[in-house]
This record gives C-alpha cells, structure tokens and sequence, in this order.
C-alpha cells in the first residue's frame, strides 16, 4: 500500500494498539489514532494523527470518521483493538457485566465498521481488521460474558466479510489468547503470563493482514494463541 493509504487504529491508546500504531506507521501508511483517552495516546509519537472519542458512540464515531475523512483522506484500514475483561461464571454474571462486555467488545466493531465502509466503497477497496480472542472461538469456563462477547465479534466479522467482499472490502480478526501487557501482568500468575504474547508480535500479524500481501484473506480468524 502507498504511503497516501489512511489507517485507523482504534483503542490505540492501550497496548496492542501503541503496537499496531507503531507497525503500520513502519510500513508507510499514514495513520490516526482513535482512543477515548487523550492522554493514553500522549507518547505515540508526532507523526501519528490523535482523535480522542468514544468508540462506543455511534454518532460520533461517524462524524469523527468523516472529519478524518475531509482532513487527512478517507480511511482504506480500519484496525479495532477496543476492548475489556471482566472474569465471573455464566451463573454469576450480571446484567452491568453482559452490557459492558457487549458495549466495549462487540458495540464499537460495529459502528467503526459502519462508519468506515462508506469511504471504502467509494475507494473500490479496503481491510478491516477486528481483535477477538481464544475463548471467542472456544468455550472458556470463568468468564462467560467476556467469552459470549467475544464469539459475537468473531461472527460480527463473519458476517461483515460476506457482505462487505463484494465491494472490495475485506474483513479479518486476529484471535490472542492471553496478551503479554502491564495490566495482564498484575492480574495473572507469572507461569501464565510466561505464555503470552507480545504485543508487536501480533502487530506484525495485522500488519500482514492490511497489506497487498494477504490480498487473498478474507473471513479469517487468525489464531494468535503464542506457546
């Protein structure tokens, strides 16, 4: 892709989108960071476009999207690495929990896609690329809300995929397991964090998937498990 294709990276103030922010830049898009803290996006350095707001506003996820559009060009990537955990049983889990699983991990998916796509079509091309995760895929015990969030983005991109291909659009995610970031380092044991991934590690596998590279992946969910 030249260096006159746009990218958003929302969530990008956490650390999976620090890192995707950082792979994409490298390989000469030109992109914008989206997060609702400000400050989270501080150190991404000046070459990176900062927007602060809500990804789980619909409205103004799309005048953002459009301002971005009419600024800095209309977006051809769109990368979502929004998203929470909240552990708790099927049995235990409240009806605050299942919202907030569903309106951070399933709400912006939607509605960034639903802004983007406009700009995509009109360019005859785009990539998408949403972050679900391992227990999306398979049956977790212990965090069922997280889990049932995470399954719904995995069919969300299905679904997108199979409507969206027909305009040049192609949609993927990548699922990790357990991410190696400060926050998961505080909240589990050291034997499990010994098993996460690297962020840049997963970046790069973004990365791949929004280039010209992977032109013929679509529809797929990338298993990013680590060892």
């Amino acid at each position: 892709m030249s260096q006159a294709t746009v990218a958003i990276v929302a969530g990008a103030g956490g650390a999976l989108g620090h890192a995707t922010t950082a792979a994409l830049a490298a390989s000469g898009l030109t992109v914008v960071a989206l997060d609702r803290s400000e400050h989270a996006m501080s150190d991404l350095g000046d070459a990176v476009h900062k927007e602060a707001a809500d990804p789980g506003d619909p409205g103004a996820v799309t005048r953002l999207i459009d301002r971005i559009a009419a600024k800095v060009g209309p977006p051809r990537v769109l990368v979502n690495t929004v998203g929470a955990f909240r552990p708790g049983d099927a049995l235990a889990t409240t009806p605050e929990t299942l919202r907030l699983m569903l309106d951070v991990n399933l709400g912006p998916a939607l509605w960034l896609s639903q802004a983007v796509v406009p700009h995509m079509r009109r360019q005859g091309s785009g990539a998408i690329v949403h972050v679900t995760a391992r227990p999306g895929l398979e049956p977790a015990s212990g965090m069922a809300a997280y889990s049932v969030s995470k399954g719904a983005l995995v069919h969300l991109t299905r679904t997108l995929d199979l409507e969206l291909r027909p305009y040049g659009i192609r949609v993927n995610a990548v699922a990790p397991q357990l991410i190696d970031t400060a926050s998961n380092r505080a909240m589990f044991p050291a034997g499990v964090i010994a098993h996460a991934v690297a962020p840049e590690a997963i970046a790069g596998v973004i990365a791949f998937l929004v280039s010209e590279a992977a032109a013929p992946v679509s529809g797929a969910i990338l298993p990013v498990y680590g060892g």
